[in-house]
């Protein structure tokens, strides 16, 4: 029987990237895996090995590059069978040149394989970046089956050598070609390529030696993060294959908006209204902080928009030491009701300041209008 088209199998175009061909085996690794299809069990496990294979040979450059060119042969490392060079006798040694080009062509991999890491999205409020937080997180993922020890056989039983290879994991054959006797390699698809056959599955993880977990992970957020930060918790991601380590949890970080502060850097901004006197006259105010209220003097004279630092006030520094500074921005805010008596010393002022002392009922409040609505 041939073997489907490896891009048709992930559902990618030949001019697919790496991480496009790596998105496409996931998606379809997860909707295939035996553990989530346990009623269409035989079905599940011929496409998930097919899937595995596909991608074992795309997300390898080389073994790619040799399957573009020469398709399943080249995956294999057997696209020069039309060398003359090594004369007309038995190629049996051939494997081994295209061990050393491709990496071991289409060998399987036996040994043991490093779990998939996994990635989480965390949201966290604006003081929590700020100052770190430790928090427990629920995390779905991959774990060697209890039953069976990671076996996949049931227990009291275990996996025997595949009678078709030898447990060797390929099967040879010779070809007639016009150059001479070619011995070539595939991958056994008695064992695909495991070299060991169950013939009783473990009931628990239905012979795949894993199963679906949910873990509760403590995670440590450390002061200063913002969002787009990515932690790394070594040894949290999916469970090994065949003894290997487990992968990595990566968490990345989304900090809600804060109603008050504004983040820039390690700076912290923060608006404050001051009323017209309180701007012309100068005053103690206390201004919000990442550390509580604290007093603070604003001089006679201020201008709205003009700002004022408060050293140390702001976000400790990732991974370093310091904070950044809290940035003070005044804004004047325009009385919009005003009583008969404040419009009288509004007047007076004007006419004290000789603005415009023949029209100023007409257009005094035009111009403070004007000067502080923009």
């Amino acid at each position: 029987m041939s073997k489907r088209d490896y891009y048709e199998v992930l559902g990618v175009s030949r001019e697919a990237s790496a991480d496009d061909i790596k998105k496409a085996y996931r998606k379809l690794a997860r909707q295939y895996h035996p553990d989530a299809n346990p009623d269409n069990k035989k079905y599940s496990e011929e496409k998930f090995k097919e899937i595995a294979e596909a991608y074992e040979v795309l997300s390898d450059p080389e073994k790619r590059a040799g399957y573009d060119r020469f398709g399943h042969a080249g995956a294999n490392g057997q696209g020069f069978g039309g060398f003359g060079g090594f004369g007309g006798g038995d190629f049996s040694g051939l494997g081994d040149i295209f061990d050393m080009f491709f990496g071991g062509g289409g060998r399987s991999r036996r040994g043991p394989e490093k779990g998939s890491d996994l990635r989480v999205d965390m949201e966290i409020a604006f003081e929590e970046a700020a100052f770190g937080l430790e928090k427990d997180i629920k995390v779905p993922r991959s774990e060697g089956c209890g039953t069976c020890g990671g076996t996949g056989a049931a227990p009291g039983t275990k996996a025997q050598t595949c009678p078709a290879c030898n447990g060797a994991g390929q099967i040879q054959y010779a070809q007639s070609t016009p150059f001479g006797r070619v011995v070539q390699s595939r991958t056994c698809d008695r064992c695909r390529g495991a070299g060991k056959i169950i013939e009783k599955p473990c009931s628990t993880c239905h012979g795949a030696g894993q199963v679906r977990k949910t873990r509760s992970i403590h995670v440590k957020i450390p002061a200063g993060v913002d969002s787009g930060t990515r932690l790394r918790v070594a040894g949290e991601g999916e469970s090994g294959l065949r003894g290997g380590p487990r992968g990595d949890l990566y968490v990345y970080i989304y900090v809600r908006p804060h109603k008050f502060f504004r983040r820039d850097g390690n700076d912290v901004v923060v608006e404050v209204p001051l009323s017209f006197a309180q701007a012309a006259l100068g005053d103690e105010v206390e201004v919000d902080t990442l550390d509580g209220k604290t007093a603070f003097k604003i001089p006679e004279g201020t201008q709205t928009g003009s700002v004022f630092r408060l050293r140390g006030k702001g976000v400790p520094h990732l991974g370093g030491h310091g904070r950044g500074d809290q940035h003070v921005v005044v804004k004047v805010v325009t009385p919009t009701k005003l009583t008969e008596k404040q419009k009288e010393l509004i007047l007076e002022f004007a006419k004290l300041g000789n603005e415009n002392p023949a029209g100023v009922e007409k257009g005094f409040f035009g111009k403070v209008k004007d000067a502080f609505m923009g």
